[in-house]
């Protein structure tokens, strides 16, 4: 359907905001749009948020993207979102309610009951799994029809096709990636397997975009929507990384680390997992320390002032674990962890270097674990997220890994997701790391 168009988008759902990049076919960004989103509400172990505000921030970071475009040249459209963040819809597609976060844990006794019976190494244990949280929402929404990701939701208000997924997006669900299958022990559990969705590698053509979008965008008809994964896939597909050993660190609100293996890890009691990329693997895990830790403390403003101030090759001494709230998925998987993030100095660009030391430390501490349960120590790290535009703290990491850090080919995730929306024009595949 593609005919000359040649521009490709992806979006990207991120914790504070949505991105959207346009990609022309020799992979050169185009445009760009953004939009913020409001925190997400935490009350207790419960995190929610309204996917309303999803879909407004994803249509004003489309409109901004498309303006100034030849709108006529896109040709296809794919969404990454966080990873674990779920809610349950309609036959329609409409939320019953509030979607639960990647980082909710309040379905602490329905993780107990997954933990009985899922195999020893399912991405689905753990205090924050949407497994648990499916558990419980089935009970509160009995009329509900489907279990969305983030990412499915957005593409099936794209398209008007749910109840689809992709194999990134499902694998915290416990989805078997090796079966490609949804395992028998559900059914120990009372999943209701009706809300399941239907599950296709990443970059699998979904369906045109939908008529109303399409004038309301400016679109041409038949404009493909394709599917998509999770934003730390996403952002390991944009750096261009493709042999085994390459790693990529996403520095944005959280700290996600990914190295590409020839097989795959799996380690719940230490947050690890896998997703399949094409024949290859891609081990990693999900911290919740991050940006967002940081802004707990100084505003964005604030932390450009303070990094002005920093002196990276002389350690401050302190030892912090930064998290924005009590727990922790990886490299430590401990629901009650607490931030450490004391003694705090009277000295605010002191206190500041000692939390991005605290960062990096975690992100060594990550690649350890990795490497301890049989992943490749990284031959080369790529750099990707918010982070990567403070050089105070890309030198701290470097002295902390002590890993030759390669230049990404797109630093953004949205970036990724348009490559798996032009894998799609070029073969209606899934995405081929070494393409």
């Amino acid at each position: 359907m593609a005919g000359d168009a040649s521009l490709v988008l992806g979006i990207d759902v991120g914790t504070s905001g949505v991105r959207c990049v346009a990609l022309d076919a020799a992979e050169q960004v185009q445009a760009r749009g953004a939009c913020a989103l409001p925190a997400p509400r935490v009350e207790g172990p419960r995190v929610t948020q309204a996917p309303g505000c999803w879909w407004e921030a994803v249509d004003g970071a489309v409109v901004q993207a498309l303006s100034g475009l030849a709108r006529d040249q896109v040709a296809a459209i794919a969404v990454d979102a966080t990873s674990g963040t779920l809610l349950l819809a309609d036959a329609d597609g409409t939320p019953l309610g509030d979607a639960s976060m990647y980082n909710d844990a309040s379905a602490a006794a329905e993780a107990q009951l997954i933990a009985a019976v899922a195999a020893p190494d399912s991405p689905a244990r753990g205090g924050t799994s949407p497994l648990a949280r499916l558990l419980q929402a089935q009970q509160r929404w009995p009329l509900a029809r489907h279990a969305l990701h983030q990412a499915d939701w957005i593409a099936g208000r794209l398209c008007g096709r749910f109840g689809v997924s992709d194999e990134n997006n499902v694998l915290k669900l416990g989805y078997d990636l090796p079966a490609r299958a949804w395992p028998a022990w559900f059914d120990a559990i009372g999943v209701r397997r009706t809300l399941l969705p239907q599950v296709v590698p990443p970059g699998t053509p979904l369906g045109p975009l939908g008529a109303d979008l399409a004038r309301r965008w400016g679109l041409r008809a038949g404009v493909r929507i394709v599917a998509g994964t999770t934003d730390g896939v996403a952002a390991f597909l944009a750096t261009g990384a493709g042999e085994p050993g390459d790693a990529v660190s996403s520095l944005g609100s959280t700290l996600v680390v990914k190295v590409l293996a020839e097989r795959p890890i799996a380690s719940p009691a230490h947050g690890v997992y896998s997703h399949r990329l094409g024949k290859l693997w891609l081990p990693g895990g999900a911290s919740n320390a991050g940006g967002a830790a940081l802004r707990s403390f100084f505003d964005l403003p604030r932390i450009v002032v303070l990094s002005a101030r920093l002196d990276p090759e002389r350690p401050t001494g302190l030892d912090y674990y930064p998290l924005p709230s009590p727990g922790e998925r990886f490299p430590i998987a401990d629901a009650t962890l607490a931030p450490r993030v004391a003694p705090r100095p009277s000295d605010d660009a002191r206190f500041l270097q000692g939390l991005l030391e605290g960062l990096a430390a975690i992100e060594r501490q990550a690649y350890e674990r990795l490497a301890e349960l049989g992943a490749p120590w990284p031959h080369r790290l790529f750099s990707v997220g918010g982070g990567t535009h403070n050089p105070a703290w890309m030198r701290l990491r470097e002295r902390a890994l002590g890993v030759p850090f390669a230049t990404a080919r797109h630093a953004d995730a949205a970036c990724g997701a348009a490559r798996l929306a032009r894998q799609a024009l070029r073969s209606g595949a899934a995405y081929a790391p070494r393409d």
